[in-house]
């Protein structure tokens, strides 16, 4: 099977959609496909085409970004090319492009597959308004072009106003999750590097330093949890230093943030590659992932810590609370609620046994194979029905 994954951005740019999609097509190529990611040069540096891990990646030219996204003027004429070459195309929204790929493959024939990741919510500015309703427009139009449409869990789906206007052709596959095999020595080197003595518990948060992820919210229950660990630790993986669009709000947490840094209860890690990830989740006792609105699916990181049997404090948003609920890993706290996550941090510290859960069941249900073998046969339903 040729199979064309559309994206606005792939490989080296690091969020849970990338690696999302990277996952998929290693996996799909594994199995003997043939897999084409078409994305964006949204780095003038990366080359036009190259070959990752058995995936050929073709990136169009950014004449200009917008918000957070891009405008690629190519990018229909070389969509018109691969669409016709391939068997079915898989798009990843949010994308401002799908639309126009989607309609591509309906006049081709060929099935066209969305993963929905998450609802846009940017922050709430004139120019951003504008911004979400063509977002809004794009999603809606690809949605009633494509012939099917994946998202992480029926919760999410249910809650999000754009997945329940296609409600007749949706189908919930969980997300693909792989990791290294944490090493002994590795992770022991880990704790001498970034640890600071006699320092724990260690609390971890592993994503983008961005308004939505909730980090303020973590900031506001630190004192509460200090007050009962007074060496506890939180360990900051991810992009914190010129993040597109979040330089205001790193600038307004950064000052607070610094304090904690000078007490050793705070330390940002940068971007880890997945073998210093597979160090850094057993070196803490609880993950948490507080984020306060729709961009948030999920919380791929939340599988990763419970595969190496940590458990994970996230907010009751639709998706992101389902991996504890799933699989007993943890305790979901309200939105936004700082007193709430405190409490809830508090509880698995107090009670790390009672939420370790089976980390070798949960490996298994988001292997990457597990995750293509759905997709495969929903591909092959499409194709047969075309």
């Amino acid at each position: 099977m040729k199979i064309l994954t559309v994206l606005t951005y792939y490989r080296p740019h690091t969020s849970g959609l990338t690696i999302y999609a990277e996952r998929l097509a290693r996996a799909f190529v594994q199995r003997g496909h043939e897999v084409t990611v078409m994305t964006t040069q949204y780095d003038p540096s990366l080359p036009r085409e190259e070959i990752m891990d058995g995936v050929k990646v073709i990136r169009v030219p950014v004449a200009a970004r917008v918000s957070k996204g891009v405008l690629a003027p190519t990018f229909g004429l070389v969509a018109t090319k691969l669409v016709w070459q391939h068997d079915v195309v898989q798009l990843h929204l949010p994308q401002f492009d799908a639309p126009g790929v989607a309609l591509r493959a309906r006049l081709f024939g060929k099935p066209a597959v969305l993963t929905y990741h998450c609802d846009v919510q940017l922050p709430i500015t004139f120019f951003n308004r504008i911004v979400n309703k063509v977002v809004d427009f794009q999603n809606n139009m690809a949605g009633m072009l494509a012939n099917h449409i994946v998202t992480y869990t029926q919760d999410y789906a249910d809650n999000s106003p754009y997945l329940s206007r296609f409600a007749s052709k949706l189908t919930p596959i969980l997300p693909p999750v792989e990791l290294p095999d944490a090493v002994p020595e590795a992770v022991s080197a880990f704790a001498e590097t970034h640890l600071v003595k006699q320092r724990n518990p260690v609390i971890g948060m592993a994503a983008r330093f961005a308004s939505e992820k909730g980090v303020e919210v973590l900031l506001d229950a630190l004192p509460i949890i200090l007050k009962k660990y007074p060496k506890a630790q939180v360990l900051f993986a991810g992009t914190y230093q010129n993040v597109m669009g979040e330089q205001a709000y790193s600038d307004r947490l950064k000052p607070r943030i610094r304090d904690y840094e000078m007490q050793g209860h705070w330390k940002f890690l940068g971007n880890l590659d997945p073998v210093q990830m597979s160090a850094y989740y057993p070196n803490l006792d609880v993950i948490t992932v507080p984020s306060l609105n729709a961009t948030e699916a999920f919380g791929l990181v939340q599988i990763e810590a419970m595969i190496n049997g940590v458990p994970s404090v996230p907010s009751a948003l639709p998706g992101v609370r389902q991996p504890v609920k799933m699989h007993n890993t943890g305790v979901v706290s309200e939105i936004g609620n700082a007193q709430s996550l405190a409490d809830a941090i508090l509880e698995v510290l107090d009670n790390k046994k009672k939420y370790r859960g089976d980390p070798e069941a949960i490996k298994k249900t988001y292997d990457p194979e597990t995750v293509v073998t759905a997709y495969e046969k929903l591909f092959t339903n499409l194709m047969r029905k075309k």
